[in-house]
């Protein structure tokens, strides 16, 4: 709860105070300001990308610029049509229905989903077996904003009924900086420039994550008697938590040496090498592989998971997993 309060506290609320994923903002400020001069919902949107890009924030930011109120749900809450029912006939002609994690949505819902997006009319059964009727609702014009970590989970009926699809990208090592900054001024604490990059440095290239490091930074700044977030005590706090340099954490790590080492580099398949470390195969396709891949450390093949040679190179080890 506090997590969730803090992140309202920080989160941009206009497209123009969002920094980062340049062309998603300006084409969504086209988008945006079309369907307001000719007085329509602006169409469904799918923002899908990597955990902590800024998916839930470009949502609010929608319902914002649009005027519009916004109403939140996630794919595995809704599992009756009762569930969607309910959250539809509460909507306002042009309000913005966020769903998170949408690919996670029972099938059933989406296909109750299809004529709401398209038509704005609800189909639903209700009763019990031998007594059941059809009950159709007409909806207010709304648009749905999808996230999803998974587009490639989303069936293709689902996705073609988005019209305006976004891909959300890593962030650069200065738009983190700037979020850095921006964060420090929101929250009254100042922070030096060079703890900004070191900071930004260390944050894998995801906005969620530079943030939650402010605040740990931050609270051994206060410790420490501090009232500006320096370098010094920036490096100590990170290195204490045990993240390095290019953002690598222990469980990073621990992956990618268990693939070198117990594997002599993979392939290996994502169910051995979950319960090799103990974690959830979910976990780590979805916080840990995206970025290892993006940084060029892993590479997923359709026979498992392989170890590149820049993982060699930077646990310095050759080939057959010992010390070069």
């Amino acid at each position: 709860m506090e997590e969730e309060k803090y992140e309202q506290t920080i989160r941009p609320k206009l497209i123009d105070e969002y920094i980062g994923q340049s062309e998603v903002k300006e084409n969504m400020k086209v988008f945006i300001e079309a369907a307001k001069i000719r007085g329509e919902a602006l169409d469904h949107v799918l923002l899908y990308g990597p955990p902590g890009l800024g998916k839930t924030t470009m949502a609010y930011i929608i319902a914002n610029e649009l005027g519009v109120n916004i109403k939140t749900a996630s794919g595995p809450s809704i599992e009756k049509s009762g569930d969607l029912a309910a959250v539809l006939s509460s909507l306002e002609p042009g309000d913005v229905l966020f769903i998170d994690e949408i690919h996670r949505m029972p099938r059933f819902i989406e296909e109750i989903l299809y004529p709401a997006m398209e038509d704005f009319t609800l189909d639903i059964i209700i009763g019990t077996e031998g007594s059941t009727r059809n009950i159709k609702i007409d909806l207010p014009p709304f648009t749905l904003v999808g996230a999803t970590t998974k587009a490639g989970d989303l069936t293709s009926p689902l996705r073609d009924r988005f019209g305006i699809v976004n891909k959300l990208q890593y962030y650069t090592e200065e738009e983190l900086t700037q979020i850095v900054k921006r964060t420090s001024g929101v929250l009254e604490t100042e922070i030096e420039d060079e703890a900004a990059k070191e900071l930004a440095l260390r944050s894998r290239g995801t906005p969620r994550i530079a943030n939650k490091l402010f605040r740990r930074v931050r609270d051994f700044a206060l410790v420490e008697g501090k009232s500006t977030i320096d370098l010094e005590v920036t490096k100590k706090a990170l290195d204490r938590l045990k993240i390095d340099r290019i953002g690598l954490d222990e469980t990073d790590k621990e992956l990618l040496l268990t693939i070198i080492e117990k594997f002599n580099g993979g392939p290996v398949g994502i169910d051995t090498l979950a319960t090799s470390v103990g974690e959830e195969v979910s976990t780590i396709e979805d916080m840990y592989e995206p970025y290892l891949i993006q940084i060029g450390m892993l590479k997923r093949t359709s026979r498992g998971r392989i170890a590149t040679g820049k993982a060699y190179e930077y646990f310095q080890k050759n080939k057959q997993g010992t010390l070069l």
